[in-house]
């Protein structure tokens, strides 16, 4: 049986109702997009909300101090911890809001969603150096960043992380004891000779919970689809290698910008932190290692020799 076609214009079939409805689809079209619900407009106000691009602070000196704008990179899973509001409130909230949960991006653009303010829990106005083992916190920016405070508890049958059920980390409003954390050597035989010394930008270090002495970790076996793409959970749990040392899992780096230089990799991190015992072992201007006290000879007559 053949089937005559006809053009758009002839009136066959529903084409009233054809009419009516290209009338509505357009007049939805139209009001959407005068207040701005479209998804190109809701994805575009991102950029002015949470992907707003973000300065690093410089490292002039190699350190991190209290005040900095850093980002939190993991080398071995080459993420960065960010924030990950739910889509349902991502494209109309003006800023982060608590609670707020958080991930492993691939994106390692410096913007508000990754980065973090290093705070001291004593002194808000604190510009110094923080210390291995001291207590601060990692709070988000103000303004659009919602000035929320990373927290975290003893994991529940109730609260826990989705996937892999370990301890969960938020960002919520305030800060307390549970918004409190410290920075370990990643060397455990290093461990207590770095007590106490400055914690240096761009290297591998461990980021602990003080309340319950656990320390972050990126999970790159428990991952989630956000609309950023696919991300990694990121939770507080301590991973243990046979030798009781912390896994690659927990190491974690504090970025400053260094006149524009890339996220470190794996390969270009030192594989042991520079402490007080390996200082000896540091050159002089001249080249020659200090003096490892050993009598001088300096002004001694020469030893004759007799023939």
């Amino acid at each position: 049986m053949s089937i005559r076609t006809y053009n758009p214009s002839v009136r066959v079939g529903n084409w009233n109702e054809d009419i009516c409805l290209k009338e509505d689809m357009l007049k939805d079209f139209l009001d959407k997009k005068e207040k701005g619900e479209l998804l190109i407009q809701k994805t575009h106000s991102l950029y002015k909300t949470i992907l707003n691009k973000v300065d690093l602070s410089p490292s002039y000196d190699g350190f991190v101090h209290f005040g900095d704008l850093v980002e939190i990179f993991n080398p071995e899973t080459e993420v960065v911890l960010s924030a990950n509001m739910p889509e349902g409130r991502m494209y109309e909230a003006l800023a982060l809001e608590s609670p707020c949960p958080l991930s492993g991006s691939k994106q390692p653009d410096p913007c508000v969603r990754n980065v973090f303010v290093v705070a001291s829990c004593e002194d808000p106005g604190e510009r110094g150096i923080i210390k291995f083992g001291q207590h601060f916190y990692l709070k988000t920016l103000p303004g659009i960043g919602g000035d929320l405070s990373l927290q975290s508890d003893r994991v529940t049958f109730m609260k826990c992380a989705k996937k892999s059920r370990r301890q969960e980390i938020l960002l919520t409003e305030g800060a307390s004891f549970l918004s409190a954390w410290k920075v370990l050597c990643y060397d455990p035989q290093e461990r207590l000779e770095t007590e106490g010394l400055p914690v240096p930008a761009n290297k591998k270090i461990l980021i602990c919970h003080c309340k319950t002495n656990q320390c972050l970790a990126s999970l790159s076996d428990f991952s989630f689809r956000t609309p950023f793409g696919r991300e990694n959970e990121v939770v507080a749990n301590t991973y243990l290698n046979s030798h009781k040392a912390e896994m690659p899992l927990n190491h974690w780096v504090f970025v400053k910008d260094e006149s524009g230089s890339r996220l470190p990799s794996r390969a270009s991190l030192p594989s042991r932190p520079v402490t007080r015992a390996s200082s000896k072992n540091i050159p002089t201007a001249t080249g020659v290692p200090p003096s490892t006290g050993a009598p001088s000879t300096a002004g001694e007559p020469p030893a004759s020799h007799e023939s």
